[in-house]
């Protein structure tokens, strides 16, 4: 994997060699290929607001008030959003005055994200690197680290909680989102969101990949992190509204901090 990196505008610009899909599946210990094309194909519809990740952008106010809220702000924070994808969220915490660096496996999407930052003067880390990797060389550098929408497209989702605990410092705080495994949510996030309101293009969600609440929270622990809120998420799809509450059969949020050495 080559990446060249040169500083424009404040902004990290970057180039990502290509890579062959076996050769690249072969250097990666946990990550679907599949999944990396898929978000790739899309790449340019990251920043369209209208387009294939409207939703992503119309919750995108919920998810940073939610981290900046536990948080008791952002500025200054070092913070690392892994599976960062277009940049959606990353922006939003750079904005907020935290130093950002976004972390993803998608070549084209990180492309689009590092063309966007560079667009709105974002000074954002972006690299192309699989968290475990990004966890050995970085562990215990970061007061916050994200993962949003990003365990139910990877074979073993504990293991990036594991990576995300590591780069944590002692004390520092985490935050995932993710969907559950229940009848309700296949019903939303699948048939629903994909197939009747076409909010997401068809085949983004696998059932099998959701994770129960339990299970997340099960991983968190053994990763030596103590949760301190989950909280379900709605959103109302014809009115584009969006809300926090105590509902975690679809869509929730995890809150986490992580235990003192």
């Amino acid at each position: 994997m080559r990446l060249s990196i040169a500083p424009i505008y404040g902004v990290t610009k970057f180039k990502l060699g290509k890579i062959n899909g076996d050769r690249f599946a072969a250097l990666m210990n946990n990550v679907d290929t599949s999944e990396i094309n898929k978000f790739d194909r899309l790449a340019e519809q990251w920043w369209d607001l209208g387009g294939e990740f409207k939703t992503l952008h119309e919750i995108n106010p919920l998810r940073l008030n939610y981290i900046e809220h536990h948080s008791g702000g952002l500025r200054d924070k070092n913070i690392v959003d892994v599976g960062c994808g277009g940049g959606i969220l990353a922006e939003s915490l750079a904005k907020g005055g935290a130093k950002v660096t976004g972390i993803d496996l998608a070549a084209d999407t990180l492309s689009a994200a590092g063309t966007h930052a560079e667009s709105q003067n974002l000074n954002i880390d972006y690299q192309r690197i699989e968290v475990e990797t990004f966890a050995r060389e970085h562990a215990g550098q970061f007061d916050i680290v994200s993962c949003m929408e990003m365990l139910e497209h990877v074979p073993d989702p504990k293991s990036i909680v594991a990576a995300c605990a590591a780069l944590c410092k002692p004390g520092g705080q985490l935050f995932f989102s993710t969907i559950n495994r229940s009848a309700k949510a296949f019903l939303a996030a699948i048939v629903g969101a994909e197939y009747v309101l076409k909010l997401l293009p068809r085949g983004t969600h696998d059932y099998l990949k959701f994770i129960r609440p339990s299970e997340l929270a099960a991983w968190a622990r053994q990763a030596m992190l103590d949760m301190q809120d989950l909280s379900g998420v709605h959103y109302d799809p014809f009115r584009g509204k969006h809300a926090i509450n105590d509902d975690i059969s679809v869509n929730y949020l995890m809150y986490c901090r992580k235990r003192n050495e």
